[in-house]
């Protein structure tokens, strides 16, 4: 019991106390949910944002479902489109990349009857103000080269995303 008084006591307490202490400074300086982070999500006050209600993001990858690609090749198809897309976020709009990583990367793949309905939603979310990506394939394995086969909308907010997409099944 001498020793939770004595000064080794003391020494335990005061480095746990400077250990705090240095871990909520560095913590306010290095987490990535800072104060424009939070500004964008709302910060609880119920407030919506300039990027979205909430701070919901999602990122949509519509399918041409006339081109009957087998599943492998819509994976594939799907994945030039994500990664398209977030190159492109990541270079123009790094802010909206970092809040949806923080949201969780939500990716939603729908379907589009044809190519006339990709090129109409590709128009509505370059209207919206969102990123976009197209993606045209190499016509080396099941389809004719040149041939669009996905569409990348956003990452972005949810309720801009929905705008464009919502009214799509799923794939």
């Amino acid at each position: 019991m001498d020793m939770l008084y004595g000064p080794l006591g003391l020494g335990v307490a005061a480095g746990l106390g400077c250990g705090l202490l240095i871990g909520w400074h560095l913590r306010a300086r290095l987490v990535p949910t800072s104060k424009t982070l939070m500004a964008a999500m709302g910060n609880g006050t119920g407030e919506a944002n300039v990027m979205g209600e909430g701070g919901e993001f999602k990122m949509v990858l519509v399918v041409r479902n006339d081109l009957k690609m087998g599943k492998g090749k819509v994976a594939a198809q799907c994945s030039h489109a994500a990664v398209s897309a977030y190159k492109q976020v990541q270079r123009r709009k790094p802010e909206l990349l970092q809040q949806w990583e923080y949201c969780g990367q939500p990716k939603v793949v729908v379907k589009a009857p044809d190519e006339d309905t990709l090129i109409d939603l590709l128009g509505h979310a370059k209207e919206m103000g969102l990123c976009v990506s197209l993606i045209q394939d190499a016509g080396r394995t099941q389809i004719a080269p040149g041939s669009r086969t996905v569409l990348g909308v956003g990452p972005g907010p949810a309720d801009l995303v929905d705008k464009v997409t919502g009214h799509l099944k799923l794939y």
